[in-house]
């Protein structure tokens, strides 16, 4: 197990109506917040009144950005920026998911910043103080509400960089797992390929022993497994929709990586797909985490894709290592399609590979080769090849 440091400053409310706390929140920082969110959902399903009900009470001012885009653009963030400044906001507050917590982040690092904020996020040394963040989480997928990373798109040169900076984990996350029961059946299954997509990226490393990592994310993938069917088939089953939201938070919030760390592949090749074709990431991550695993599954790696089949899937553990490793990725692309999402790159409207070339350059440069399998270009549009 390697050596780590481990804290995670968010405090989280957790459960129904926790939403009637965030005027106290936010009165313990700030007297002026931005409202970040994305479409008009949360209007329609009465969070969005929740939230000013209880920031009016405590005598938060508020003023807002609305319309926030899946794959969060670099155009959001600015605009962000230029209302806090403008505003005199100190403090934000995104309402949704990843996307809109995401770009809040960004624009939290950002406001201080004399830049353009497109610098921050390729370089986030250039980080001074933060904006306090507090979210209301209404989708369980990305962990953005418990984490220090931020996925940012720029559509002018289609590129979707990672910003990581501690300063903007989040001060107070909201958790209600009734806000996600509005979510779609297509959105929930996206986000559930996402939580396990955060496991995958670690789960398959050898770090040594790390048996208490490896319990805790095999107790998280069959958490995903169990209750992603309940929440796509049943929208108001709140125990599947609490579990999958916990869920979220533990698969990024550092706790599964401790002793285990490593670059990450699936994500830097899926975002260059988003990058270029604005796909749901979670539906990306989907279709590229089979053909990743069977590309890298070998000798050196066997024995984990084993624990994996057996600890996870039930897997017979007498049969030979290779047939349970690939029965288990199986498994694991059938569980996808169970939860109806696309199978290949054509399904998301890929209709050539002539963009593979370049998405595999660029997703190499996120640190493939020092991968615990190293990829380089040439592997990379092999596995895009597999997914087309």
């Amino acid at each position: 197990m390697q050596n780590f440091v481990y804290h995670v400053p968010t405090i989280v409310y957790f459960g129904k109506g926790q939403v009637e706390h965030i005027g106290e929140l936010a009165a313990s920082i700030g007297r002026k917040a931005l409202l970040v969110y994305g479409g008009g959902s949360i209007k329609q399903n009465g969070i969005y009144d929740a939230v000013i009900k209880q920031l009016k009470k405590c005598k938060i001012a508020y003023t807002e950005l609305a319309g926030v885009d899946p794959n969060p653009r670099i155009t959001s963030v600015r605009a962000g920026v230029a209302i806090c400044r403008e505003e005199k906001c100190d403090l934000i507050i995104p309402i949704g998911g990843g996307s809109v917590i995401d770009c809040a982040k960004v624009i939290a690092a950002s406001v201080n910043y004399s830049g353009d904020p497109w610098d921050v996020v390729l370089d986030p040394s250039k980080v001074t103080d933060v904006l306090p963040i507090i979210t209301v989480l209404t989708i369980a997928a990305t962990g953005s509400e418990m984490d220090y990373c931020a996925v940012i798109s720029n559509l002018e040169t289609n590129d979707k960089a990672e910003f990581d900076h501690v300063k903007v984990i989040p001060k107070y996350s909201i958790l209600d797992p009734t806000y996600t029961q509005t979510v779609s059946a297509y959105q929930t299954a996206a986000g559930v390929a996402d939580i396990m997509s955060h496991v995958f990226e670690v789960y398959f490393k050898k770090c040594g022993d790390t048996y208490i990592q490896d319990q805790f994310m095999e107790g998280i993938l069959r958490t995903c497994i169990r209750y992603g069917i309940r929440a796509v088939e049943n929208p108001d089953d709140y125990d599947a929709r609490a579990n999958l939201m916990w869920a979220s938070s533990w698969a990024i919030n550092g706790m599964i990586s401790c002793g285990k760390s490593g670059a990450w592949v699936c994500h830097p090749i899926e975002h260059e797909i988003s990058a270029y074709y604005d796909v749901t990431h979670g539906v990306g991550l989907a279709i590229i985490l089979p053909h990743w695993m069977r590309y890298i599954l070998d000798d050196a790696i066997v024995d984990v894709f084993v624990q994996y089949g057996v600890n996870v899937w039930g897997i017979d553990s007498s049969f030979l290592p290779y047939e349970i490793a690939n029965l288990a990725i199986d498994k694991t692309e059938a569980y996808f399609r169970q939860l109806k999402i696309p199978a290949t790159l054509r399904e998301i409207g890929i209709k050539d590979q002539s963009m593979f070339e370049i998405m595999a350059e660029k997703a190499v440069r996120g640190g493939l080769a020092k991968a615990y399998h190293p990829l380089d270009k040439q592997d990379v549009v092999k596995i895009l090849e597999a997914a087309f």
